[in-house]
């Protein structure tokens, strides 16, 4: 039988649920356990594709198109598992299952109320990814925190499954803040608050995870056991760690993973975390600084491009390099110009986005990098400004723009595709989710991947204008993606430039720690090849036998 473990926060959000759920994983799975990971939000949004990254972050695309949380980007990257659209669950989702049930009559008559229909609906959701997945362990995320009338309904469905599937088969986990006041003691009394919440809906916690910014001596791991009633063993102290993927093995030398198995009664199996702890190890190492500039709509909130962020230092990380992100406001490339902002980079990156803010800055920094000879890297949007900014140079006209930002440009080298001219609903109407491209011999997106076909996650509903393919590629753009039926462009490259490739797809939703992104991959090469002006390469420390 599936085993499950649900997470739960309390005090304040935003102290590391996400990542914390994501190590439990990575630890299970080093057991050799199969594992999938649900995100339920009790948010009323359907789902957060029309939510502004400011509230929520970066929309995470799973291979089956579903816009969801950037949790769930987490979870792929610490247990290496693609997931699906049954993984992110929210308040939105569940209720417009229910009222639809209701007026097809499916509840023939009956009284809808929270319990049991909401409630019932939400477990049937996490029984269908336990059935789909057949995972060994089921780990599930509710959002938000305990206390948060959002979240009733979630709270009581994960209650009644301690009834449903067996008190041994369950396992509820709490994460809490440990704040700490000026004299630098640590406060536990948060933490008995919202245990003692948790219980209040019937639910007591099996284990804590306490965060802090400071060491947690025994004597507060003690204290918090007596009041929220678990072993000391069960009380985990995560102190804030210099790199995220630092936590399994947190968790993992305070014992948490044998204590996971024994409380669920599984077969005790010695982790295999060897390659994780490589990983962390080439982290720790001192590495050469690289400057790499991130121009885009959003860069006050770095959440809005987690997975760009973590694809840049997987691909780093790998090539034993420390990239230095610059976020670079696209508006302050529109004012200031690129040459200021942008003067001092090894490499120049313009994620994707919606929305005509910003747009002409980000365009700019595609032709600085463009003129300059420095590494470029487009995605999706990056992709569109890298070609309006080379359509621009080659027709020697300004008047060239994608329709979503000018319907009315003389030349649309960016259009809306067909298929969605007549499109009025903005949720999950995009081109989402896996799609196959062709790569073209001879390219550098080729030579990046190694074959002749892969498959790349899609969010977007603009696609290059195939009018101007031909005089585009005269003048120097190479096409080396295409969709199989070669009326896509996905891939295009600048003949004559160190590394000058953008993508209509978003392949930072596939990087993995220990496997970057092969675009990525090749971008920081190229980036760590650049010589800016008045830099030389250092001379070999030792002459080789020739000399």
């Amino acid at each position: 039988m599936t085993k499950y473990i649900f997470v739960t926060g309390g005090v304040v959000s935003s102290v590391g649920k996400g990542i914390g759920v994501a190590s439990i994983g990575r630890l299970l799975k080093s057991r050799g356990f199969s594992v999938s990971v649900m995100k339920l939000d009790p948010y009323l949004n359907v789902d957060p594709g029309t939510m502004s990254p400011y509230q929520h972050g970066e929309v995470f695309v799973t291979a089956d198109g579903a816009e969801t949380d950037l949790d769930l980007g987490h979870y792929e990257r610490f247990i290496d598992v693609n997931l699906s659209r049954l993984s992110n669950v929210t308040t939105g989702q569940i209720y417009s299952a229910v009222i639809a049930k209701e007026r097809r009559g499916d509840y023939l008559g009956g009284t809808i109320q929270v319990i049991p229909h909401i409630t019932n609906e939400i477990k049937a959701r996490i029984g269908s990814l336990a059935r789909s997945s057949q995972a060994d362990v089921v780990i599930v995320e509710i959002g938000g925190t305990v206390g948060d009338i959002e979240s009733l309904p979630f709270l009581e469905a994960i209650r009644q499954m301690r009834k449903d599937v067996g008190r041994d088969n369950i396992l509820y986990i709490h994460v809490t803040l440990l704040p700490h006041i000026s004299t630098g003691e640590l406060k536990t009394k948060p933490t008995q608050h919202s245990v003692m919440a948790l219980r209040n809906v019937g639910i007591s916690a099996d284990v804590i995870l306490c965060r802090a910014d400071r060491p947690i001596d025994d004597d507060i791991r003690e204290k918090i056991a007596f009041f929220a009633d678990v072993d000391v063993r069960a009380v985990i102290p995560v102190p804030t760690v210099d790199s995220i993927y630092e936590v399994p093995l947190v968790l993992e030398d305070m014992g948490l993973g044998d204590y996971l198995v024994e409380r669920l009664g599984l077969p005790a199996t010695p982790p295999d975390l060897e390659d994780w702890r490589s990983l962390v190890a080439r982290i720790r190492q001192e590495k050469r600084r690289l400057p790499i500039a991130l121009v885009g709509k959003y860069v006050e909130l770095h959440d809005a491009y987690i997975s760009v962020v973590e694809a840049l230092h997987h691909a780093a990380i790998e090539q034993l390099i420390d990239v230095d992100i610059r976020w670079i406001a696209a508006e302050d490339v529109e004012r200031e110009g690129p040459a200021r902002l942008l003067s001092g980079v090894y490499g120049i990156l313009v994620p994707g986005g919606f929305g005509e803010r910003g747009i002409e800055g980000k365009i700019a920094a595609a032709d600085y990098a463009r003129v300059n000879g420095i590494p470029y890297l487009g995605l999706c949007l990056g992709m569109q400004c890298a070609t309006i900014a080379f359509a621009r140079h080659v027709l020697g006209t300004h008047d060239v723009n994608s329709t979503e930002f000018n319907p009315q440009t003389a030349h649309p080298v960016i259009d809306l595709m067909p298929d969605q001219r007549d499109i009025t609903e903005k949720g999950g109407t995009m081109r989402l989710g896996l799609y196959p491209c062709d790569l073209v011999p001879g390219t550098r997106a080729h030579a990046a991947y190694g074959c002749d076909r892969v498959e790349e996650r899609h969010r977007h509903r603009f696609e290059f204008n195939n009018r101007y393919r031909a005089v585009l590629e005269s003048a120097g753009l190479v096409i080396s993606g295409l969709s199989p039926d070669r009326q896509l462009v996905e891939i295009i490259e600048l003949r004559d430039h160190p590394w000058y490739v953008a993508s209509q797809f978003h392949p930072e939703f596939q990087s993995r720690p220990g496997k970057p992104h092969p675009l990525f991959r090749g971008f920081i090469a190229a980036a760590a090849q650049t010589l800016l002006a008045g830099e030389a390469r250092q001379l070999p420390l030792v002459e080789s036998a020739s000399s």
